[in-house]
């Protein structure tokens, strides 16, 4: 354990206000796929029992229509947001008729990219803008890879938590000032260590052969049964490029070091024209094709492992919030459905993402430049592709180190940080969690990604995922309501529909003069 890390610990340890930390706030959202009986993608539209996927608070969609994003209200209780998503999951499965959630992170068989439907919103200004923002992804990467499925975690630490740790550390700035900057501190961390959660969590080491739809790819997949290809020591192909390139994206250099560079890169980004993407055209023949012809098309574009948020006002930007009011919470990225568990994320999980962002906001976290991020995504991406091959290396401080022992060393830092948790908190389970995972560690096949190919593997395996698909719409028809009941959705689906066409009845510009609008105004750098 460094220095640094130690002397924090000891003084959160002994600080009088050590159980502001109990405040931590959590929301998950959940992306799953409308399936048919026979594991094809859904063709319905989205099911207008569940509402309106531009204003539900709980229930909307994804890239597409088949792709439903379910979302929990943040809570400071782990039990109640899984509640809660449960109940979520229960009232949509009830309005799918024969149709099923897909269980895993990969999508099902699908034939050619032109049977994944994009998400509509309705005819008001914001709906179409969202529809034309998708539209301009399949434009430029193709919708295959937007049918993947995933699960965000969001994470925010409580504000009587921040004021102590301030006069701790002794900082003189502004409260908004130090949270966003020590947010972003713990996000350089999590960059550098992230690898770490895609081989815990990653539960995605085999995809349908459809799914590379005739297109090559780097890696040397094997044939797994009729129908799906592997990569032996696999954790999340989610998490891969697998064909998916993006040259004008990676050539950005958004850093993470104050708030100020990331937005400034962003919005760089999203002002400065691509020739490959210019080339599509933004309208073509009085259709629309895309948002724009930049690098990006809006802020959501940027791929990245892990986002600084806040909560934005009807038409805001995301860097305008951000630049106007600082980073409120973290939205975690990496993490495939969890195949195990009938809402794609279980407690365990949850408990163990709090020990590791606790321990990347508390570690010493220097600048990363450019090549220090090239680093930590190769290092995750080597994990995504072997990370349960004994013998990897990954790079730290330009040295091969074996992964295996780093992340030892990880884990007696993590442990000491979870005994502090469940001191905080009064619990035994953060502990319990760390060394359970940290068998993990020792025996590869104990992850969930070793799980499941085990599972694909068997003689008598068949098609898994579509099994525990099933096993879960039986569980979500045949259980009760935890948190929620039947009429409050019913009511929350009335009340979308009702505000959708509020928002459609309410707009006076032209669609061309709302987009021109909504980017005119440009964050403060």
């Amino acid at each position: 354990m460094s220095q640094l890390l130690s002397a924090r610990l000891s003084q959160l340890q002994q600080a009088s206000w050590k159980s502001a930390i109990r405040g931590i706030r959590r929301g998950i959202e959940r992306e799953t796929l409308r399936i048919n009986p026979n594991g094809t993608l859904a063709q319905t539209d989205h099911p207008i029992a569940l509402g309106s996927a531009l204003t539900h608070p709980l229930i909307t969609t994804d890239f597409s229509e088949s792709l439903l994003e379910f979302i929990t209200p943040a809570q400071s209780d782990i039990s109640t947001t899984l509640a809660q998503l449960e109940d979520i999951h229960r009232f949509a499965v009830r309005q799918l008729g024969t149709e099923r959630l897909g269980a895993g992170s990969m999508p099902c068989y699908i034939a050619h990219q032109d049977e994944i439907r994009l998400a509509q919103y309705g005819k008001s200004n914001v709906g179409k803008m969202k529809t034309l923002y998708r539209q301009g992804l399949k434009n430029r990467y193709g919708s295959m890879m937007q049918a993947i499925s995933g699960v965000h975690f969001n994470f925010s630490i409580p504000s009587e938590f921040w004021e102590n740790y301030q006069q701790l550390l002794a900082d003189k700035s502004p409260l908004d000032e130090f949270i966003s900057n020590q947010y972003l501190w713990l996000i350089r961390n999590y960059k550098r260590y992230v690898w770490l959660i895609v081989y815990l969590f990653g539960a995605s080491p085999t995809m349908c052969k459809s799914f590379l739809e005739g297109r090559k790819s780097k890696y040397p997949f094997s044939p797994l049964g009729e129908g799906a290809l592997y990569l032996p020591f696999a954790t999340s192909l989610r998490m891969s490029d697998l064909g998916y390139t993006n040259s004008a994206q990676s050539a950005l250099a958004v850093s993470y070091n104050s708030l100020s560079e990331y937005v400034s890169g962003l919005q760089q980004a999203i002002s400065t024209p691509s020739a490959e993407y210019q080339s599509i055209g933004t309208k073509v023949a009085g259709e629309h094709q895309q948002l724009n012809g930049n690098i990006l098309q809006i802020e959501n574009e940027f791929y990245s492992t892990i986002r600084p948020k806040r909560t934005i006002k009807s038409g805001e930007r995301p860097t305008c919030a951000l630049s106007k009011r600082g980073v409120e919470y973290i939205e975690v990225r990496a993490l495939d459905v969890n195949p195990f568990s009938p809402v794609g994320i279980d407690a365990d999980q949850m408990r163990f993402l709090d020990v590791f962002l606790l321990y990347c906001l508390l570690e010493d976290s220097p600048a990363m430049s450019a090549d220090d991020q090239e680093v930590a995504d190769s290092n995750m991406k080597k994990v995504v592709a072997e990370g349960r091959r004994q013998g990897l290396d990954l790079i730290e401080h330009s040295q091969p180190r074996l992964m295996q022992d780093w992340a030892e060393q990880l884990f007696a830092d993590l442990l000491p940080i979870a005994n502090w948790l469940d001191e905080s908190t009064g619990s035994d389970q953060y502990a319990a969690v760390v060394k359970q995972y940290y068998v993990t560690l020792l025996n590869p096949a104990l992850t969930l990604s070793g799980k499941i190919l085990a599972m694909q593997q068997a003689p008598a395996g068949g098609n898994v995922l579509a099994s525990l698909s099933e096993q879960y719409k039986q569980y979500f028809l045949e259980g009760d309501y935890k948190f929620y009941q039947q009429a409050e959705f019913e009511q929350l689906a009335a009340n979308s529909l009702a505000e959708q066409q509020e928002i459609e009845a309410q707009d006076e510009l032209s669609f061309d003069a709302y987009i021109e609008h909504y980017f005119a105004e440009k964050p403060c750098i």
